[in-house]
């Protein structure tokens, strides 16, 4: 309990709280609100209260295992943020400001007191309000706080580690025929999206790298394309923000594919057009975005929540299926598989890191490889002949 003596100024007590920070004596005066005359009983129990309720404020950067836990969340996000992409600290800001750190605010718990229970129960809570998958991203970022607590000696365990995360809630992509995305193709025909449908839905790319493709990126005389940009949003402390990269998500993403089919000649016509407009517009055209293949009449890059957001509407408006622009990446996929590719081969195009990605995902599809598997087992292994199934009253029935 901190150190405390009542003090009047101007006939109203105040209670008059010290402590040692490592450096120096540390007061704080808290008005009671009571004036001196007839109130001395009751200030003195006021001051009893406030020194046993009082938390010793933690100066920023100065780490404490008495700290609130709330507070330390906070603290632990700036020492993060170095190491973090910037998209993984957004969401990271995201998620505790909105729901990690107020509710613990609230316990008033220090990160010496936190206990799995008191982490087990937050996620209970949280479970009537949002998917499990959320959930498991604040076990990730509470993990991750922690584990940097115990590594810098503050704390001797994780306690993390001793409560259980929910089940990851199934999610199941859409897979759209070779069918239906021809009707997909005719129906966004003439529109904006159309090139960065056709895009993505051939070369099975992510939303950033059909949004971070360059000229630079396109050979037309070796008729390659290569995927090594991208661009994505944030949501930071409320601000929207489109973060470039001269990469992409991970070295396997880097990848050339062949500029097929009618791919060379849409990107000729694109290329063509961005001269006239520029010529058309002349210093109204927005040159901050020259070079990328997506951008409108005017210079501005195709933006992308517009893609997230315009493609399932436009669908729907046009009566198709809806779907997110990320399926498109799944229908590539399935398509290939569809057509005897192999998955080896699917997680090159796509740009997998590992194999088991592509197989978790899609491996489920793969429909030829049981028919070879069934093939196999039937040569390999010799089923008795039928007979011995039938109802033991067949025969007597026809009587």
């Amino acid at each position: 309990m901190v150190a405390g003596h009542l003090q009047i100024k101007k006939g109203y007590y105040y209670a008059v709280l010290s402590w040692n920070n490592g450096e120096k004596r540390q007061t704080k005066w808290i008005p009671l609100g009571l004036p001196e005359k007839g109130n001395k009983r009751k200030a003195q129990v006021e001051l009893s209260k406030i020194r046993s309720e009082f938390i010793i404020p933690v100066e920023e950067g100065d780490l404490s295992a008495d700290m609130l836990f709330a507070d330390y969340l906070l603290e632990w996000l700036e020492i993060a943020k170095g190491r973090l992409a910037i998209a993984t600290y957004s969401s990271c800001v995201g998620l505790i400001k909105s729901s990690i750190e107020p509710y613990f605010r609230k316990k008033k718990l220090t990160l010496r007191e936190l206990e799995a229970r008191h982490i087990q129960s937050f996620y209970s809570e949280k479970l009537k309000v949002v998917k499990p998958n959320t959930v498991i991203h604040y076990h990730a970022i509470i993990h991750s706080a922690l584990k940097y607590a115990v590594k810098t000696d503050m704390i001797i365990q994780n306690v993390a580690d001793k409560v259980d995360r929910p089940k990851k809630n199934d999610f199941q992509p859409v897979f759209l025929s070779a069918e239906e995305t021809q009707k997909m193709f005719e129906a966004l025909k003439g529109t904006k999206l159309e090139l960065p449908v056709l895009v993505a839905a051939f070369y099975g790319l992510r939303r950033g790298e059909v949004l971070g493709l360059k000229w630079d990126a396109i050979d037309f005389e070796r008729g390659t394309i290569s995927i090594k940009r991208t661009v994505t949003s944030i949501n930071l402390d409320g601000k929207y923000q489109e973060i470039e990269k001269d990469s992409a998500k991970t070295k396997s993403s880097l990848r050339t594919l062949p500029l097929v089919g009618s791919f060379k000649e849409y990107f000729l016509q694109v290329k063509e057009a961005q001269e006239l407009n520029k010529k058309v517009c002349g210093n109204c055209y927005n040159y901050q975005y020259d070079g990328y293949v997506f951008v409108d009449e005017m210079g501005e890059r195709l933006k992308a929540n517009y893609l997230t957001s315009r493609f399932p509407e436009l669908l729907e408006k046009k009566g198709l299926r809806r779907m997110r622009f990320h399926d498109l990446r799944h229908s590539c996929a399935s398509l290939l598989l569809a057509n005897g590719v192999p998955l080896k081969h699917i997680q090159e195009w796509l740009g997998h890191s590992d194999f088991s990605t592509t197989a978790n995902i899609y491996a489920h599809l793969d429909y030829s490889s049981k028919i070879s598997s069934a093939q196999a087992m039937e040569s390999g292994l010799q089923l008795p002949e039928t007979g011995g199934f039938t109802s033991r009253w067949s025969g007597e029935t026809s009587s």
